[in-house]
């Protein structure tokens, strides 16, 4: 069984172990794109098995390992072991977080040159808890989210967590951000940025924690967002 699942062209998904966060079972999903020059460009590294390896390095080389918002960083470090000449991007507050780890950018509200070309991106900025790069596949259509979508199947969460989960607005058909941290958005600076994710005219939406889906993009970000509304 293949350890990357493929998602349009030049885009693959990755399933890593399940995590706890605040005692909630959180399955974890990394992205992998081969930008135009072959490079390879990691969005929130899961952990590294050896056969995960195996098929990434016949891909071409890990070049770039993302971290879309600050707790977006458990496995950071193993790659940079795994990957020594690969450069680390961190979100806004991870490096305050991270100081073992030595970060070669910062990222923000526009893509850096070296996957300009291939992947853009938008600061989903506003909140005082916490910030979150969004970020977009051109060739593939894909929009990529980490936790401003969560969209947990009804069955994934057990008893009162699944409960608290559904009210916490996390569980689909079009999930959403965890309705805590919506409340910490200031709405007028998030909706321009959503504005602008939204004219990407995404086709496929991936997501950090669960179900993704391949078509009819732009209308489940729309409908995922309704808290902005």
């Amino acid at each position: 069984m293949s350890a990357l699942d493929p998602f349009g062209p030049d885009i693959w998904v990755a399933e890593g172990p399940v995590v706890s966060f605040y005692g909630f079972p959180y399955p974890t999903r990394m992205v992998l794109i081969r930008l135009s020059g072959g490079e390879l460009f990691v969005w929130s590294p899961i952990a590294l098995t050896r056969d995960l390896k195996i098929e990434i390095d016949a891909l071409g080389p890990v070049a770039h390992l993302i971290s879309p918002n600050k707790i977006h960083h458990l496995y950071m470090g193993d790659w940079k072991a795994a990957y020594p000449g690969a450069k680390l991007h961190a979100s806004p507050g991870l490096a305050k977080r991270r100081k073992d780890l030595r970060f070669d950018g910062l990222l923000g509200d526009t893509p850096d040159p070296a996957w300009a070309a291939d992947i853009d991106q938008v600061e989903m900025a506003g909140s005082f808890a916490m910030t979150e790069i969004v970020f977009f596949h051109r060739k593939s259509r894909t929009a990529i989210f980490a936790d401003l979508i969560e969209n947990f199947a009804r069955d994934w969460f057990k008893s009162w967590k699944g409960i608290l989960a559904r009210l916490d607005g996390i569980v689909g058909p079009y999930g959403g951000a965890p309705r805590e941290w919506r409340a910490t958005f200031r709405k007028k600076t998030a909706r321009a940025a959503l504005a602008r994710i939204l004219a990407w005219e995404p086709e496929q939406v991936v997501m950090a924690h669960g179900e993704m889906t391949r078509q009819d993009g732009t209308a489940f970000i729309r409908k995922s967002f309704r808290w902005l509304a």
